[in-house]
């Protein structure tokens, strides 16, 4: 599936745990440590949000698209936001336009329903998109991926923005070319980067516009009120060590040792997925991702983890007691920030992913702290105490990116063993499903998009280790193949046309492991043209799924192996070609990624997982996409060219590739040795899960082709 990655430039380069001991690491050479400049500023009014709310959801479980809540264009757009424009006004709030992100207050690129607030607002139903709202216009910003959805769902209230199109400003050059100069812009500091914040309070300033900060209040729940969804609030689960490969205490044995290298005291980690995979727990909160909702500081003697206790079972509670773990409420992270500032704690704060809600908190105490410690010195004529090895004792930000994004994406074996198996049970599913669905399409079975993917859900529900799909399902018939993150609704989805390609892209979270896989087929006779862009898709897909790179190459240099082939005849595509994968976690995780934007340096490094995606969509026809995850690892070359080492990918995913829609006259000798290759695999790995039907049609669907003479 494609990621928000695939269509943001990576701004931050990540780095690894230091302790080349850690039993949890691969050898590999470190990353270039770029410094990060400090965007401390000036400090900021504090207002503490107050919660009162209980989390009292039920558990969030995989269903069936046909029992999911139905989200339609909202039947009265016009009144909400003329609501939501009535509150610019008051005094304690005084602001001309408002900013409305997807994100939750982790950076979440799936979220709970309960802060689904720009999709509430606007009536937009994408996972990537920002709303801005000022006194007389509201627009909406997203990507490629969303553009015919936006213009389905969107309506006259809203101007769509296509971000990325020549021409289209970006938000703040947008806000700055309607807005009178010095104008008030507020935000939600809770649900932006501190980065994200800092560059757009930079952006507006040209206007002389003013960044305000709402920490008290967010103006979408003002007006939503009691027709909110609650906040979740199921059990958490501790994730066995045998799928783990690594116990917590080891993990933050390894924290603590970056942490005393960088010269910090504690670190405050706000992604989820990192706090899951470092406390070895795993959660429903999310909808496809098993995470839950927290915030977690680990310092140099302790650590806690903030988070709803009615979540916490006896057995959560004994797992963190164990590696010295305290809990406290999810809502109490700031005022904690605000205690280890009076400490004088030295914090490790990743910018571009923790809030400007939690920065700000921290740099204004900083400076309450240094205030009074100005005045004790003024008024006994003392210096400034000195900390434990001689440095001087006032709080300050060691501003990094998380050490724990890239060792979580650095699988242990354990990790990788467990994503080959839930891959192989994952074939077995798609092999049953495959069969039941083309038996039902030549039996001429009327089935609409939903009907198919709910089928499949149920294919997989079977399977061992099943825990949730990894993402909704897209099921695409014809022209909605062309709409890259298609959902199909219960109330406006098409019926699967034997005449036509149909693009399916799924996945699945096991308790084991995470897949995900898009395989496009056609049930009848596909044309000439379908025949030759699905075969160009294919032949990008082959150039990257072989191909050897130096060690410490980053993604982005792989891209264009994917594209050669449709470049030769003039064809493209507007998303990355691969994303990273986690290990039983988010389907869609960084550092690295496999992407024409190339600001993201992340190297390609053993034990990554990474999916290969190329495509091709023709707006309000057809889109072709062929998906299967990688495993990066070592190559044996007979060089080895400045004495560096050499990596290639081993494949996860064995599920049959239509050779029906291949021209093979377009294909290689080795382009062909590569699919019959595949195919062999596939037989020999999967076959022996599956009977029947599904036996055979993996039998009719794995047969070597050869080059038309």
């Amino acid at each position: 599936m494609l990621s928000r990655s695939h269509f943001q430039l990576h701004s931050r380069t990540r780095f690894r745990f230091l302790s080349i001991s850690s039993p949890f690491l691969h050898n590999f050479s470190p990353i270039p440590k770029f410094p990060t400049k400090s965007r401390f500023r000036q400090p900021i009014p504090l207002i503490i949000r107050n919660s009162s709310s209980t989390p009292n959801s039920g558990s969030i479980t995989a269903k069936p698209s046909s029992e999911l809540r139905n989200k339609p264009k909202n039947s009265e757009p016009d009144d909400k936001l003329r609501r939501l424009r009535e509150l610019f006004s008051r005094p304690t709030i005084n602001i001309d336009a408002y900013i409305i992100p997807s994100q939750d207050a982790h950076q979440s690129e799936f979220i709970a329903d309960c802060y689904a607030r720009r999709e509430y607002i606007s009536g937009f139903t994408g996972s990537a998109g920002t709303a801005v709202v000022t006194k007389d216009k509201a627009a909406l910003w997203t990507d490629g991926r969303y553009f015919l959805q936006a213009e389905q769902q969107l309506n006259s209230s809203w101007i769509l923005m296509r971000a990325g199109n020549l021409g289209v400003p970006t938000t703040s050059e947008w806000l700055n070319g309607v807005l009178t100069p010095g104008s008030r812009i507020g935000i939600d500091p809770f649900l932006f980067s501190s980065d994200a914040s800092e560059e757009l309070k930079e952006a507006i300033s040209k206007k002389n516009h003013k960044l305000v900060y709402l920490y008290d209040i967010n103006l979408v729940d003002e007006i939503w009120k009691e027709a909110r969804p609650k906040p979740p609030n199921t059990p958490i689960r501790v994730h066995d060590l045998k799928y783990a490969g690594v116990d917590v205490s080891s993990k933050l044995s390894s924290l603590r040792s970056e942490l005393t290298d960088a010269g910090s005291s504690a670190i405050v980690i706000s992604m989820l997925d990192e706090i899951a995979w470092l406390l070895n727990l795993r959660g429903s909160d999310v909808p496809h991702s098993p995470v839950m909702y927290a915030y977690f500081i680990v310092e140099i003697d302790g650590a806690k983890l903030f988070i709803d206790d009615a979540k916490v079972t006896p057995e959560v509670m004994n797992h963190l007691k164990n590696a010295g773990i305290e809990l406290r409420p999810y809502e109490s992270i700031l005022s904690e920030i605000e205690s280890l500032a009076a400490k004088g704690a030295c914090l490790w704060l990743d910018t571009s992913s923790v809030s400007a809600a939690i920065v700000n908190t921290y740099k204004f105490a900083c400076n309450k702290f240094a205030g009074s410690i100005g005045s004790l010195i003024n008024k006994n004529k003392r210096t400034i105490p000195l900390g434990p090895n001689g440095e001087s004792w006032e709080p300050s930000a060691v501003n990094k990116s998380s050490p724990v994004c890239l060792a979580k994406a650095v699988k242990n074996e354990a990790e990788l063993q467990g994503m080959c198996n839930s891959h192989l049970r994952d074939a077995a599913a798609l092999a049953h499903f495959w069969a039941w669905l083309e038996d039902e399409i030549s039996n001429s079975v009327v089935l609409t998009e939903v009907d198919v993917a709910d089928k499949l859900l149920e294919f997989r529900s079977a399977q061992k280790g099943f825990v949730d799909t990894s993402f909704d399902t897209i099921s695409g018939s014809g022209a909605n193949g062309a709409i890259i993150h298609y959902r199909p609704d219960p109330n406006r989805c098409s019926t699967v046309d034997a005449e036509k390609l149909f693009l399916l892209d799924s996945g699945a979270q096991y308790i084991d492991g995470t897949t995900d896989i898009t395989r496009t087929v056609h049930f009848g006779e596909p044309s000439s043209r379908q025949k030759e862009c699905f075969t160009r898709v294919l032949q990008g897909h082959i150039a990257l799924d072989q191909a050897v790179f130096p060690e410490n190459t980053p993604g982005f240099v792989l891209d264009a192996f994917a594209r050669s082939a449709l470049w030769k005849i003039g064809l493209d595509y507007r998303h990355g070609t691969g994303h990273g994968v986690g290990a039983a976690l988010n389907v869609h995780e960084g550092p690295q990624s496999i992407s024409f934007r190339f600001g993201n340096m992340t190297p390609l490094l053993k034990g990554m997982v990474v999916s290969n995606e190329p495509g091709y969509y023709e707006d309000h026809s057809f889109g072709i996409r062929i998906e299967n995850l990688l495993i990066v690892k070592e190559v044996d070359t007979p060089n080895r060219f400045g004495g560096i080492g050499y990596m290639g990918f081993e494949k996860l995913t064995f599920v049959p590739i239509q050779t029906k829609l291949v021209d093979l006259s377009l294909l290689s000798t080795a382009e062909i040795d590569w699919l019959n290759d595949y195919h062999n695999q596939t037989w020999e790995k999967v076959s022996p899960l599956v009977d029947g039907s599904a036996r055979q049609w993996l039998w009719n669907n794995t047969r070597p082709v050869a080059k038309p003479h």
